[in-house]
């Protein structure tokens, strides 16, 4: 069993805490910069920080012009190195920062990285810019091929690795590699990041200057999300700011961090003060994505050759990391975002992505009608939802769309009043069709105990009614010469919670099949407050949205409906769960790990706009292992053969799709037992 210390530490489950520093400058005066950058160093250690990175000349001063080639100030940049060197002994933290350094009769405009009291490398700047307002190459010499043959400098009396192919490892962090380069770079069409990233860097540094204009700021961002996302790795950024001179230019202090494309941490900008930006980094992630992504180690392989860049291999500092709370943005629903605008975008893609799939096989066959069963509860609803707006868009009368409400033995009223009722809103043709008699009928004919009075609910007793409703369904398509509209969603096909073949886990087309059960919800609730469909439906579908989940299939006992939820667990947890194991391929320990941090708490963090009340939960750890350890084995063991046989239906969310033919093929007989093994050994009861 995992040690409780240890499995709430970040760093155990392959995070790097990394922060972006920003110092009030100290023009031309090294002493005082070199003051900030211990107290910062310092603030970074107390707060269990791995890595900082310091802006460009961060030493020195960046506006400086023609003091940096006086030999007094750099004599002084020199021993202010080594002082700054002396005091991360203590702190456990790398310090990146930036300072002008001589080396071979020429000087570099640097980064220099330094731990436990050494330097253990120079890395120059490779772009330098000189143009409009900057003039670099009047004080500086550019890294240069001749530099990548791995000698080294001696700066402040310490030898280390000098050039720009260099990259940092940090020995026992696996995953902790990373590179440096200095503003202008990253501008260049090839930035040396993207070759540092293909060298096996996981988070790529940028020690900028980069005065301030209007919108620049936007671009930098820009440039940093993008850097990110293509180099498939972390990219943190820290501009110089407050005490820059202004000669003719002004700073704002710009810090970001990015993670493959998303934004982590942002630092405030035109601040007066010293700060520091932080964020935990996921390096283990990083490394799964390039993993799987076959371009990455392609493009390694034609760009980066034996001998290219140099590994500089770093002692961990720190003796351990304690436990905390992780520093990034988690979303308890990785399917919905928290962000208002960014979810409005997310339903408007998945809905229209769901209404176009529909369209296009509607096309393909000629249909002009489909059939679909409309039980009143979520997913069906969303499932018409679309049918309607493609019959809309198709120029097609609602008429055409067959509705039908197929009561059993334990459907409620108030889901069958809601199922008319949202037919009718939605102008479709609307029928019921009462399965008891034919079922009651089966149940006699293959001699089970419910049909000789006895009160016995089982998976047989479910599946009768189940598998009644999509027989009836096939048949009516083919007697009104229109096609079946499957209505499960991605959440049941993980869970396999579907009666095989002939039940709710087959159709013709399933527009619901690449949508997670918590987007669907927020989906349902889009559509009602735009009136996607038009107004008279919406007081129906918030009725239909504070309904419980139920198959409705075993009798109420004790006046409580059959809970989906209480067999297969909260959706809410199933979709954190699938999300990371599916996206990423997370060990199920850092699953785990991670949901306690989403959801530990329900009063802190954001949730996504409109979640009611009472959908506002929170899970301890004991709780989350025990729905996990379910989710394995329905995941990885029992319902692999149910995803094998998925019927068509596009693919809609980042987390991907289930489907045999896209992103998920697995063995039908499989075993969870290493993922179940590995849960059991590395988390926690508590």
């Amino acid at each position: 069993m995992a040690e409780t210390a240890s499995f709430h530490s970040p760093a155990a489950h392959g995070f790097v805490r990394v922060a972006a520093a920003t110092p009030v400058v100290h023009t031309a005066d090294p002493v005082a910069n070199a003051d900030e950058h211990i107290a910062l160093i310092e603030q970074a250690g107390a707060q269990g920080v791995d890595l900082i990175v310091f802006p460009e000349l961060s030493l020195s001063g960046y506006a400086i012009d023609d003091l940096v080639l006086q030999a007094a100030l750099l004599d002084e940049v020199e021993r202010q190195i080594d002082r700054i060197a002396q005091a991360t002994k203590d702190t456990g933290v790398i310090a990146v920062i930036g300072a002008p350094i001589r080396h071979e009769e020429r000087l570099y405009n640097t980064a220099v990285v330094m731990s436990g009291g050494w330097v253990w490398g120079v890395v120059p700047k490779t772009y330098l810019p000189n143009y409009r307002e900057y003039y670099e190459k009047r004080w500086y010499a550019a890294a240069s091929p001749e530099l990548y043959s791995g000698a080294g400098c001696t700066v402040a009396g310490y030898y280390a690795g000098f050039g720009a192919n260099l990259v940092f490892s940090v020995e026992g962090r696996p995953g902790f590699v990373f590179g440096a380069e200095i503003c202008e770079d990253y501008w260049a069409p090839l930035p040396p990041s993207t070759r540092q990233a293909l060298a096996g860097a996981r988070i790529l540094l940028n020690l900028s200057a980069s005065n301030v204009l209007i919108g620049k700021s936007v671009d930098r961002a820009m440039l940093s999300s993008s850097q990110s996302a293509r180099a498939m790795a972390a990219y943190v950024f820290t501009a110089s700011g407050w005490g820059e001179s202004t000669t003719d230019l002004a700073w704002d202090g710009q810090a970001t961090i990015h993670e493959l494309g998303a934004k982590l941490a942002e630092g405030e900008r035109f601040s007066m003060e010293s700060h520091l930006t932080i964020a935990d980094i996921d390096v283990e992630r990083i490394g799964l994505e390039r993993q799987r992504t076959g371009t990455f180690a392609d493009c390694t392989r034609r760009e980066v050759k034996q001998g290219d860049f140099v590994d500089v291999s770093i002692r961990d500092a720190a003796e351990g990391r304690a436990a905390g709370d992780l520093l990034r943005p988690l979303d308890r629903h990785p399917f919905v975002p928290d962000d208002p605008a960014r979810l409005d975008q997310d339903c408007y893609e998945a809905f229209n992505i769901q209404v176009q799939g529909l369209m296009r096989r509607m096309k393909a066959t000629n249909a002009q009608r489909i059939v679909i069963g409309v039980s009143g509860g979520l997913d069906s609803t969303q499932a018409l939802l679309v049918a309607c707006k493609a019959f809309d868009r198709l120029g097609l009368p609602r008429t055409g769309i067959l509705g039908y409400t197929m009561p059993g033995f334990a459907t409620s009223e108030g889901t069958k009043a809601n199922a008319w009722a949202l037919m009718k809103s939605l102008g479709i043709s609307g029928d019921e069709i009462d399965i008891r008699p034919a079922a009651q009928a089966m149940l006699e004919g293959i001699g089970h105990p419910y049909a000789k009075g006895e009160a016995i609910y089982d998976i047989t007793f479910e599946n009768v009614q189940a598998g009644l409703r999509t027989d009836y369904l096939f048949r009516l398509a083919n007697q009104h010469g229109g096609f079946v509209l499957g209505t499960g969603d991605l959440s049941e096909l993980a869970l396999g919670w579907a009666t095989y073949g002939v039940g709710d886990h087959m159709s013709h087309y399933n527009v619901n099949g690449g949508v997670a059960k918590t987007l669907i919800r927020h989906l349902i609730r889009w559509v009602a407050d735009r009136q996607v469909v038009g107004a008279d439906a919406v007081p129906v579908l918030r009725g239909i949205l504070s309904t419980d989940i139920s198959p409705e299939l075993v009798p109420a006992k004790d006046g409580k409906i059959q809970s989906t939820e209480g067999t297969v667990g909260p959706y809410a947890l199933n979709d954190f769960f699938l999300f990371y194991i599916t996206r990423f391929g997370l060990k199920p320990s850092k699953v785990a790990y991670l949901a306690h941090q989403a959801w530990k708490d329900a009063s802190t963090g954001d949730w996504p706009a409109g979640t009611q009340d009472d959908e506002k939960v929170e899970y301890d750890l004991a709780t989350i292992k025990a729905w996990l350890r379910k989710f394995l084995v329905r995941f990885f063991q029992t319902s692999q053969f149910k995803r094998s046989a998925a019927p068509n239906g596009p693919k809609v969310v980042t987390g991907g799709s289930l489907s045999p033919r896209g992103d998920w093929r697995a063995p039908s007989d499989a075993t969870a037992r290493v993922w179940l093994d590995e849960l059991e050994a590395n988390v926690p009861e508590a």
